[in-house]
């Protein structure tokens, strides 16, 4: 009765937050957002904001920096996350199709459109990078669905919204947990499944380089890909600038980052590991362009590969 009733004063909080938010000026909501970041990375107990985890990744994926140059990063990843979710909750009545022009400019489109009406499979991967529900929206406003696989929220009032949100454009949401048979159905079908790429398999996951150490991916993406002749498309939506003269919302570059063909690795003994590396590294080279953008508080790298005992020698 109390996991009910703490869901539902949830849920009425977050409405009451989406009624604000929708309602708010886009200026206005830009540097609400700009002075929870500040709040966030300066102001709050390092404890809470997990300033420690970020701060490790940081120095281990771009190296040496000096500790302002960390809160700076840090300080723009808060204000990026803030501002991704008044995206989100705007996206309805800022995006439309008439007008994706004015929001949207593209990087290698015309590849991504070949590829996307190839006829062959697609595994579209991202990351915690950028604001990944402007590549959905845009893909569903041009009519190209997608199977979106994503973890259940534990609030199911706020589950079901965000469920809704998502496959109003068309795509079909499916649970992370369960999710293996409708999406080799999709596949089989010559669809496209949209999923995340950056997320720590655990210590039996394939261990490829990202930022130069070893992080934990899981086989699943790579063996779908190889097993039904999928291409993978590693794309991005990337803020850019903001430009509050000439632009009524916030402008995103949607990037094709890579496109890779998975008949490269299929009969390659260590295709597996390959194709995971080449989308891992793919990924990273997004991140690098505006590492505000990226969740560094992720625990990317929270699993280590496991050495090998040297065996004893004889006596």
């Amino acid at each position: 009765m109390w996991r009910r009733t703490r869901h539902l004063l949830e849920y009425t909080a977050f409405r009451c937050v989406v009624a604000l938010v929708q309602a708010m000026p886009w200026r206005t909501s830009v540097r609400a957002c700009e002075w929870l970041g500040w709040v966030f990375a300066r102001v709050l107990p390092r404890k809470l904001t997990r300033y420690k985890v970020a701060r490790e990744n940081l120095l281990g994926a771009l190296g040496p920096l000096e500790e302002e140059e960390v809160l700076r990063i840090v300080e723009g990843m808060w204000t990026h996350l803030f501002r991704m979710v008044v995206e989100i909750l705007q996206l309805p009545r800022k995006l439309r199709l008439y007008n994706t022009s004015d929001v949207v400019t593209f990087r290698h489109r015309e590849e991504m459109s070949r590829t996307l009406c190839s006829g062959r499979p697609v595994i579209m991967l991202t990351g915690h990078f950028g604001n990944w529900e402007i590549a959905n929206r845009l893909l569903g406003l041009y009519g190209y669905r997608m199977c979106v696989v994503a973890r259940d929220l534990d609030n199911p009032y706020l589950h079901d919204w965000f469920a809704k949100y998502r496959q109003a454009d068309g795509h079909l949401l499916v649970p992370k947990q369960g999710s293996a048979e409708l999406v080799v159905e999709q596949l089989e079908r010559r669809g496209a499944v949209g999923m995340l790429c950056d997320q720590d398999a655990g210590p039996k996951g394939l261990f490829v380089e990202f930022f130069g150490r070893p992080a934990s991916t899981f086989k699943s993406i790579g063996l779908l890909a190889l097993q039904h002749r999928a291409v993978v498309v590693v794309s991005s939506a990337r803020r850019l600038p903001d430009d509050f003269r000439g632009s009524r919302w916030t402008r995103f570059e949607l990037g094709c980052e890579e496109i890779v063909d998975t008949d490269r690795f299929a009969n390659h003994p260590d295709g597996l590991k390959l194709l995971t590396a080449c989308y891992t590294n793919a990924l990273e080279r997004a991140v690098r362009r505006s590492p505000e953008q990226y969740f560094w508080v992720h625990r990317r790298w929270k699993s280590e590969p496991r050495r090998r005992s040297r065996p004893a020698r004889a006596a």
